[in-house]
């Protein structure tokens, strides 16, 4: 049987579709309305509520956590003083990608991680492995919800809850409380715009609740499903596990396999040289930079408007845009006198909205992953391959100033304050 998010109840009211879907063995929703682009406007243009909480999440604490951290992910959490958060990864000896994830530092040695996958049993493994007893992992998946409040009013509309997140930057976090409630709020998020994510304890989840809708009357705050989280998230240039990368733990060939190179994280790895740790999967890493012996880089494509509406119309039929998000893989060849020279592929596409053109996250060689390169990307047009113009460009797609400058705009209170 499925289990129910914390926040099942007080959402079922939304769901006009009636749809709901597993995540992690919980229930969630893929929309709430019929038109996944209304969500996703709420995203870009007003403010959104989405429940994460099937993700996976550990507390991990003790005098050794720090040293277990730097022994197992590729970034350096020790550079992240307390109240502040990392997005890394963690990878098999190989350098192979295992997952990502994100980690807040809440106190000197403790640190809570939420990622997509369970991990509980090779954290533990590999301390036990690491001689490292001085520190405890525990899952707290069920203990906690979350809400990220994600769009250009989020900062409105939490303001009047805690006063928190007046001050708080890009990356920061803060334990607080709404209405009385504890909660633990952070500045990230998965759609590549100003944003917030709220940790709510399970069974002050609806007292939470009702205060965030409250609050965002004035500036239509809706609820999102996951469909609409991840045209945002394309926009954003964030790689979704399952879909633009493959865990190395699950994989049967190396060819299934990427490492952080290869996936376009080339900047968590920006100052290796001076960085002392052996962490789990470095001497791999460090060879392919050396060499420069990745098999291909994970880049962006802008498909030509133009082209791709012309395949379209001279098939006879209007070039698809509404609620264009697809997650099969496409064929990218090299342009050139062969027309079908394979080059890679795409793996994530979405008509965007906001930029009014196709675009693409895909796997190309490093001769052809400069951007400014143009490449023929094969789409499906009533069942037969065609070819349209695509230029590889860097991520994100877009990338507004909101997403981390600090929001200056005062916001009336509700008299619900409570730091």
């Amino acid at each position: 049987m499925p289990q129910t998010t914390p926040f099942h109840d007080l959402l079922t009211p939304y769901n006009e579709t009636g749809i709901w879907k597993h995540w992690s063995g919980y229930l969630v929703a893929p929309r709430y309305q019929f038109s996944t682009t209304a969500e996703y406007y709420a995203i870009r243009d007003s403010v959104s509520v989405l429940d994460t909480s099937p993700l996976f999440k550990y507390r991990i604490t003790g005098v050794d956590a720090l040293r277990f951290l730097q022994a197992v992910m590729v970034r350096d959490i020790a550079q992240c003083p307390v109240g502040t958060a990392q997005y890394t990864c963690w990878c098999d000896p190989d350098g192979f990608v295992l997952q990502d994830g994100v980690i807040m530092r809440v106190a000197e040695n403790e640190f809570w991680l939420s990622a997509a996958e369970p991990s509980l049993r090779y954290f533990r493994a590999t301390a036990t492995a690491l001689a490292m007893q001085g520190v405890g992992i525990q899952d707290i998946t069920g203990d906690y919800g979350i809400l990220a409040v994600q769009g250009p009013h989020a900062h409105s509309v939490l303001a009047q809850l805690t006063e928190a997140v007046d001050s708080m930057a890009y990356f920061e976090l803060a334990e607080t409380a709404i209405d009385g409630c504890p909660v633990l709020v952070s500045r990230t998020g998965y759609t590549g715009d100003l944003g917030y994510e709220l940790w709510i304890r399970a069974d002050q989840a609806q007292q939470v609740w009702q205060c965030l809708i409250d609050a965002g009357k004035d500036f239509n705050l809706i609820p999102v499903g996951l469909e609409a989280l991840k045209m945002a998230r394309v926009e954003a240039g964030l790689l979704l596990l399952g879909v633009d990368f493959e865990s190395s733990r699950f994989a049967w060939v190396d060819a299934q396999r990427e490492t952080p190179i290869e996936l376009g994280w080339r900047w968590m790895l920006r100052k290796l040289e001076d960085d002392p740790r052996d962490f789990i999967g470095r001497a791999a890493i460090e060879k392919q930079i050396n060499e420069r012996s990745n098999r291909w880089t994970t880049v962006g494509l802008s498909i030509d408007w133009y082209d791709y509406e012309r395949v379209h119309l001279e098939a006879g039929i209007m070039p698809p845009k509404h609620d264009l998000y697809c997650e099969s893989t496409k064929s990218i060849y090299r342009r050139g006198d062969k027309e079908w020279d394979y080059a890679g592929y795409a793996t994530s596409f979405l008509f965007s909205s906001i930029l009014k053109k196709p675009i693409a996250i895909a796997k190309l060689p490093n001769d052809l992953a400069k951007p400014g390169t143009e490449v023929d990307l094969e789409i499906s047009i009533i069942h037969k391959p065609a070819n349209v113009l695509a230029t590889v460009q860097r991520m994100p797609f877009f990338n507004p100033a909101r997403k981390t400058e600090q929001p200056t705009q005062p916001t009336q209170s509700t008299g619900r304050i409570s730091s």
